[in-house]
């Protein structure tokens, strides 16, 4: 199906198949440590063009890859696959510029597809690739490559924002979305492609990432991006140490202000240096700090009493929106969850205790569990046929073990577990597995299947028909310190929206509060 045809970029020596002048092809320059991923009608013309290019000098050799199958649709879209599982990969450092890659539709893609595969096991064999596509596609570099594939919503949004910040017109962009709608994915991509554009070569442009557990998985995407570089993934206390022309900052939500945080006095360091007071918070830091700030945000992922809510960030924005000096963009388009915003719109309906409907999917999982053996043994079934399958609960239980190991935190019908062990970068650790997820180690990360525990820290009341929460059956100290009632089950419910959509193919409940479990069993299948 696949022919791939060696060459010498650096002799100019080339086969003499007729295909190489005339039939559109794939080729992937390399060198053993960098590549260049590229499409033609006229290959071997095109590696005269790129044997005059200074960049594409690096490399020694040519793999051409041919199909009789091959229109111009294909191969345009086949080069972005490549670009995209290449860099991936991680066996070579990929030199392509990430301008224009896009979601492509032709006809019979559905096909080529899956003829994709086949690619790339030939490019396995070949030595040109190591990893399959379903453990590329499990890695935390592929789900946040600035090579993904944008849809028309995301596409628009970054053109926009780009003509903005290039001609000045705004000092100030906010991208809203809810979880899933690729809102990491659009700020990697505006990093990458600002740091290959001349015009801002000079200039100190910044990825600002809110929680330590995601940001240690950002340097390492960059570290592993050509033109990228862990220094520039900052946290907001980094922020403070200079000023940048443009700073992007992802979960802006996570943002903190001077309450109910474990590091109050750098805290009110930091405020002194930049000469504010602790009414401050870490989006002043940022505002402060740079010409330019592009912020992603989420109003209903915000999870306790530090966080930027809808209202002060909205207040912050008040002087660049009287001056016309701010632009608003919406993500809406559902990119992680295949139940898609119905799934969305449901989980909300769930928390806010106004379902209607039953939920039913013929593309998405969700299932509600009265057996917590059978829970915990289908999340391990998970793992081993799908990977990245992980528990995860709110806070309803304390952290014992986080002073003394040999213990276990949480306990249902005689099964126990423990919290996670750490947060940077939990999802991924071997012993991830066999613990429990708390919001702060999961926030931003995709998972196949998530299975969720709804504590005891929240109801559900028969006679009013409402969602309620237990103050004292909540164990997060800073989530709930000067928090009033109502801020709690705002936090609360905030926190298992986030929870329950981590989860790409499906989400799996068990539910600790009996009158919640018996309403949810009506809108929601029982595993039986």
């Amino acid at each position: 199906m696949f022919k791939i045809i060696k060459g010498d970029f650096k002799k100019s020596e080339y086969s003499n198949e007729e295909y190489l002048d005339n039939w559109p092809m794939l080729y992937i320059l390399e060198n053993g440590k960098k590549a260049y991923i590229g499409e033609s009608n006229h290959v071997k013309t095109r590696m005269v063009q790129h044997a005059t290019n200074e960049e594409k000098r690096i490399f020694d050799k040519v793999h051409f890859i041919y199909s009789k199958m091959f229109n111009q649709s294909v191969t345009f879209d086949y080069e972005s696959k490549l670009i995209q599982y290449i860099v991936a990969d991680d066996l070579f450092e990929v030199t392509n510029k990430n301008a224009g890659i896009a979601d492509k539709q032709y006809y019979q893609k559905k096909e080529y597809d899956e003829k994709f595969e086949a690619l790339w096991r030939k490019l396995q064999r070949e030595k040109l690739v190591k990893r399959s596509l379903e453990e590329i596609e499990n890695s935390d570099l592929f789900k946040y490559s600035p090579y993904k594939e944008l849809n028309d919503g995301q596409r628009k949004a970054v053109e926009d924002i780009l003509i903005k910040i290039k001609d000045g017109s705004v000092n100030r962009v906010v991208v809203n979305g809810m979880p899933g709608s690729g809102k990491t994915v659009v700020a990697v991509y505006l990093m990458k492609y600002l740091a290959d554009c001349e015009e801002f070569t000079e200039k100190q442009i910044g990825f600002v990432v809110p929680q330590t557990s995601l940001r240690k998985t950002m340097k390492h995407i960059f570290k592993s991006i050509y033109g990228l570089s862990p220094t520039q993934v900052l946290s907001p206390a980094d922020v403070t140490k200079k000023k940048y022309d443009i700073l992007l900052v992802d979960e802006a939500h996570r943002l903190h202000q001077y309450k109910n945080i474990s590091y109050m006095g750098i805290f009110k360091k930091k405020c002194e240096q930049l000469g504010l007071t602790t009414e401050a918070d870490e989006l002043d830091w940022v505002l402060k700090q740079s010409n330019c700030t592009v912020l992603f945000y989420d109003s209903m992922q915000v999870v306790g009493p530090s966080g930027i809510d809808y209202e002060r960030f909205d207040k912050k924005m008040e002087d660049a929106f009287r001056n016309r000096m701010i632009a608003y963009f919406t993500l809406r388009t559902q990119m992680r969850v295949r139940g898609g915003n119905d799934y969305i719109d449901f989980v909300k309906d769930m928390l806010a205790g106004s379902c209607t409907n039953k939920y039913k999917s013929d593309k998405y999982d969700l299932k509600l569990y009265s057996d917590f053996s059978k829970f915990e043994k289908d999340m391990y079934k998970k793992e081993s046929g799908y990977g990245l399958s992980r528990m995860l609960a709110g806070y309803a239980w304390e952290w014992i073990s986080k002073k003394d190991q040999t213990k276990k935190d949480i306990e249902i019908q005689g099964i126990k577990r423990m919290w996670n062990h750490c947060t940077e970068g939990w999802v991924h650790t071997p012993e991830a597995l066999d613990e429990v997820g708390c919001i702060h180690s999961i926030q931003g990360y995709d998972l196949n299947y998530a299975f969720v525990i709804l504590g005891n820290d929240i109801g559900y009341d028969k006679e009013t028909s409402q969602i309620f929460v237990r103050p004292e059956c909540y164990f997060d100290k800073n989530g709930k310190r000067t928090a009033t009632y109502k801020e709690l089950l705002e936090y609360i419910t905030n926190v298992y929206y986030v929870l329950m959509t981590r989860g790409i193919r499906g989400t799996y409940l068990y539910v600790c509060d009996v009158d919640l479990r018996e309403y949810l069993s009506q809108y929601i299948e029982m595993e039986k």
